[in-house]
């Protein structure tokens, strides 16, 4: 069903402004974890990856979960639809891959901050460090890919798609 125009404009700009805070968010994640890795100072490593953790659970988390919901609103409610082009069921499964990739990567995240908070990092870490810097690349990198389908809309409508476009024909 439509949603009106003043209601599908705020829902567009909800997507738009949670889509947008979580590639930043990544962004920033990606910086902190490549002064993690490359910094010599223990303090200022310790501080990072404390602040990866809160940064990561308190911003990009609820970000993916609201751009996944405020995404599938927008499908849903406009004239696009979930299932009618392929452009959107790829935008929905990278958004999926990556929101399900960041709740798995948590862990990792988690145990660098607890050691970071009780002692310095050792090189048994470096693996983990590593990591941190590898999956946010990656994140950032589904990310973009999401945003350029939204904003070039490539041709291409599904089955389903071509189905309902006949059938709203034949009513007309």
């Amino acid at each position: 069903m439509p949603m009106r125009p003043g209601l599908r404009q705020f829902a567009l700009t909800a997507h738009v402004a949670c889509s947008v805070g979580w590639l930043g968010a990544d962004a920033g994640f990606l910086a902190l974890a490549v002064a993690g890795l490359t910094s010599q100072n223990a303090q200022l490593v310790r501080a990072v990856y404390l602040a990866m953790e809160v940064t990561a659970w308190f911003v990009i988390v609820p970000l993916s979960f609201a751009s996944l919901l405020t995404g599938l609103v927008q499908a849903l409610g406009t004239k696009w639809g979930l299932f009618r082009h392929y452009w959107i069921l790829v935008k929905l499964l990278l958004t999926i891959f990556a929101t399900i990739a960041l709740l798995v990567h948590m862990q990792p995240i988690g145990y660098l901050a607890r050691v970071a908070a009780e002692t310095t990092l050792s090189s048994a870490d470096l693996r983990l460090q590593i990591q941190l810097v590898v999956a946010p690349g990656i994140g950032l990198l589904v990310l973009l890919a999401a945003t350029a389908l939204a904003v070039y809309k490539p041709r291409g409508m599904t089955r389903y798609g071509w189905r309902k476009q006949q059938e709203q024909r034949e009513r007309q």
